[in-house]
């Protein structure tokens, strides 16, 4: 009877340590998985990214370059339209590539070229108070990095929904500053919303501001993309998709409309146009050598790839570099391998499946076999 029973504790005793070592395992995995997936892919990736070289003339070689970071399209999700898993989500994620581009690549400054939130144009006092109690949680950012921020229509709504109360709640957030300069180079942060060209206002103001530095400036960034027809012209992986590039722009909608565009082009002539709002990369060469980026989407929410821009850039020059961010696709890839893996461990434990190890050996012997 003590025999029985000795060996009744040894077996249960071996059952409670297998038992221990599948579930060491099992949490092993998952904190593995969750390591890599939603810390160490965005340094794997982001790690990739250089800053690029920028041309500086021989008789000027002391000139001052300028990092700066583009970014676009960020849409943190309000109150109405967002999910709380989503916007966890996709919060997490921006945040995640947002501070580790900063740790890894240290820029000056950033721009965000609009469309900060997705609900502004629409949301209460109280959910915009959270909203931005969340955009400064995910964008935080050292002192001596300066964030520039550009409304979009998302922020403050089209020509139609806009308002001065809108303008003005959106201003007190961030600094209502249209000309920008630091190191001799110039930026405009220009409401492209305004310019519907209709006598508004809200629309003269905005064009008169523009006029009174037009003096002063060669370089311009904004939020809608200058005129131009579609994106057919566009290419490369974060450009539109195929069955989109063909589908024309509504002016006003898509796309400043022609009248507009040719005035911001005539009054600031800049070197450089940087854009947001379509979601998608596309490069527009405009009257008399003026290249447009449109800059994609920051969000996973938006894109499947989404990336940002770096530049390098001085007085007289500037380059820029696309930085991808890691893919969703690859993380939730990942995440199926790593339940797959786990439910052939617990099988294996339990003995519904045979071991891997075993598995192959007796493949292989009946492969040589026949």
């Amino acid at each position: 009877m003590a025999l029985i029973r000795l060996g009744f504790g040894r077996q249960h005793l071996c059952l409670l340590r297998r038992r221990s070592l599948l579930l060491s395992k099992l949490i092993a995995v998952v904190f593995a998985v969750l390591l890599f997936c939603e810390f160490l892919i965005y340094y794997l990736v982001i790690l990739r990214c250089d800053w690029p070289e920028v041309k500086t003339p021989a008789h000027n070689s002391g000139q001052e370059t300028l990092k700066a970071m583009f970014l676009a399209d960020t849409h943190l999700l309000g109150e109405i339209r967002g999910h709380w898993l989503d916007k966890l989500r996709r919060e997490w994620q921006m945040e995640r590539a947002f501070q580790t581009a900063l740790w890894l690549l240290q820029p000056e400054v950033v721009f965000i070229l609009g469309d900060i939130f997705d609900e502004g144009k629409w949301s209460s006092p109280q959910a915009w108070a959270d909203d931005v109690e969340r955009f400064q949680k995910i964008f935080r950012h050292p002192h001596h990095v300066l964030l520039k921020v550009v409304a979009g229509n998302h922020d403050i709504g089209f020509h139609y929904q806009m308002s001065t109360y809108k303008i003005k709640r959106f201003e007190k957030v961030f600094n209502p500053e249209r000309l920008f300069s630091w190191k001799g180079i110039n930026f405009v942060m220009v409401n492209s919303v305004a310019l519907e060209g209709d006598g508004c206002n809200l629309c003269s103001e905005a064009e008169a501001e523009i006029i009174e530095i037009s003096h002063k400036l060669n370089c311009s960034r904004e939020h809608f993309p200058l005129y131009r027809r579609s994106d057919a012209n566009c290419s490369g992986d974060d450009a539109a998709p195929l069955e989109e590039r063909d589908i024309p722009f509504k002016e006003r909608y898509d796309a400043l409309s022609r009248e507009a565009s040719q005035k911001l082009l005539w009054w600031l002539r800049p070197r450089l146009v940087l854009s947001g709002h379509t979601h998608s990369a596309c490069e527009v060469l405009h009257g008399a050598g003026t290249m447009e980026i449109s800059v994609p989407s920051f969000s996973w929410r938006n894109r499947n790839n989404p990336s940002f821009i770096m530049g390098m850039l001085t007085p007289t020059e500037y380059a820029l570099a696309k930085c991808y961010l890691p893919y969703e696709n690859t993380v939730l890839a990942t995440y199926c391998v790593a339940v797959g893996f786990l439910a052939v461990l617990m099988l294996a434990h339990f003995k519904l499946l045979a071991s891997p190890l075993l598995f192959g050996w007796n493949l292989l012997r009946k492969l040589k076999t026949t």
